[in-house]
């Protein structure tokens, strides 16, 4: 030790952190959101703040303050961080505020990978997945339910007032509970009134077409555009208003979620394409917003495989003049099992009428059909098995619905690069 110690000695060449680096060095970082005020502390270099998120979401460290834990005592990451140490503030904050760096460097990944031959668009499988929000579902109330609350705040905090006014008239001192039950009272009340104004905003929006995930819920009360006013069952979260409830399937219970989307390269790479969240649970309407997301720079779209879940008659048609599409119609046609080891269904499928859909059926059935739709599951299913698994993400930390994309946004990134590095060591 009585010469400086070379870290590289430290680190086997063939290591993770290295194919970070250099893949994040070749990138132009131009969407990049620094202090430019040019006061306090030096900044540290854009590059290594990226690549240490990259880095860290690869091994499954998503926590600001254990991502700054990991400075001190990870040596992949001390080598990344040339033995600098930003603090879990500077952390979060680059994060919360470089989701276009993110969604650049998203596409930046998927233009490397095709330069390096392991990317070639052709079929590719669209699906999601149920991410549970950082927010808990005792925390969501109805809209009908919110205004009975309001009301009943309302009524409450005019006793106090009342008790309070009375109080004084007797000359008794003041002890300061009414005064902290009141403002209590208060602050609940405006949740409530937020909560209704923003269910109010969404059935406004529901009224109107929107983009990806613009679609997918059920209608309002009634009215249409500005007059559309929300149903008495809508909810909304008091934690996180852009999460919702979902569950699985009829078997499984509600939690308080986001729906992540993927497209996956279904050719070989299963490398993600289109990463995006929507806090619809239904996945009927994502379907041609997701297709319509895959870069140009990357490629083209020629086959496109689904599950039932996105079964949208319209959306299909529009799409089938374009791609290639398979889409399994109902629940038996998602399952290709030779030798079922389950018992037979209890109940008949619903019977499909639609004549598109009829003739998507027949085409996924056939034996070419189940031949190709076979590429959906060995291809979308084991990225969300990794990601969730093997990388940890099960619940996003961020709140709010463009927080929670870029948060995606950047595990879908860490796998890519992951992916790409164990497709370049074999």
């Amino acid at each position: 030790m009585l010469l400086p110690v070379d870290m590289r000695d430290w680190i086997p060449e063939n290591d993770l952190v290295h194919f970070v680096i250099g893949a994040v060095e070749g990138m132009e970082l131009e969407s990049v959101r620094v202090n430019e005020r040019g006061t306090g502390s030096r900044q540290y270099p854009p590059s290594m703040m990226l690549a240490l998120l990259i880095y860290s979401y690869a091994n499954g460290v998503f926590s600001s303050r254990r991502i700054e834990r990991a400075t001190y005592r990870d040596i992949g990451v001390r080598y990344l961080t040339g033995d600098t140490h930003p603090d879990h503030d500077t952390i979060c904050a680059f994060r919360r505020a470089n989701g276009r760096l993110v969604k650049e460097t998203f596409e930046k990944v998927l233009r490397l990978a095709r330069q390096m031959g392991m990317l070639r668009v052709g079929t590719v499988a669209v699906d999601g997945t149920h991410i549970r929000a950082n927010a808990s579902k005792h925390k969501s109330v109805r809209y009908d339910r919110a205004g009975e609350l309001e009301q009943l705040l309302g009524e409450d905090i005019q006793k106090l007032l009342e008790q309070a006014e009375a109080a004084d008239a007797r000359g008794e001192p003041d002890e300061q509970e009414l005064p902290h039950e009141i403002g209590r009272r208060e602050r609940l009340r405006e949740r409530m009134l937020e909560a209704r104004r923003e269910l109010e905003q969404r059935a406004k929006e529901k009224a109107h077409e929107g983009g990806f995930g613009g679609k997918g819920d059920k209608g309002s009360e009634g009215g249409s555009g500005d007059s559309a006013q929300p149903k008495g069952t809508d909810q909304i979260n008091l934690t996180d208003g852009d999460s919702a409830l979902m569950r699985k399937s009829h078997r499984d219970g509600y939690e308080q979620a986001y729906n992540a989307q993927a497209v996956v390269d279904s050719e070989g790479s299963q490398l993600v394409l289109v990463a995006e969240v929507v806090r619809t649970p239904s996945d009927a309407n994502q379907l041609e917003p997701a297709l319509a997301a895959v870069p140009e720079s990357i490629g083209t779209v020629e086959r496109a495989l689904a599950d039932g879940g996105y079964v949208n008659a319209d959306a299909m048609e529009r799409i089938g003049q374009k791609v290639d599409l398979y889409v399994a119609i109902t629940r038996e046609d998602n399952s290709y099992r030779r030798y079922d080891y389950r018992p037979p269904k209890r109940s008949a499928s619903k019977k499909v009428t639609d004549p598109r859909l009829v003739a998507m059926r027949e085409k996924v059935c056939s034996d070419e059909g189940q031949r190709i739709y076979r590429k959906r599951a060995s291809s979308v299913e084991p990225v969300f098995g990794v990601i969730k698994a093997a990388m940890g993400l099960r619940q996003f930390l961020l709140r709010g619905l463009e927080k929670v994309r870029i948060e995606w946004e950047l595990a879908c990134v860490a796998y890519n690069v992951k992916r790409m590095w164990r497709l370049a060591s074999t």
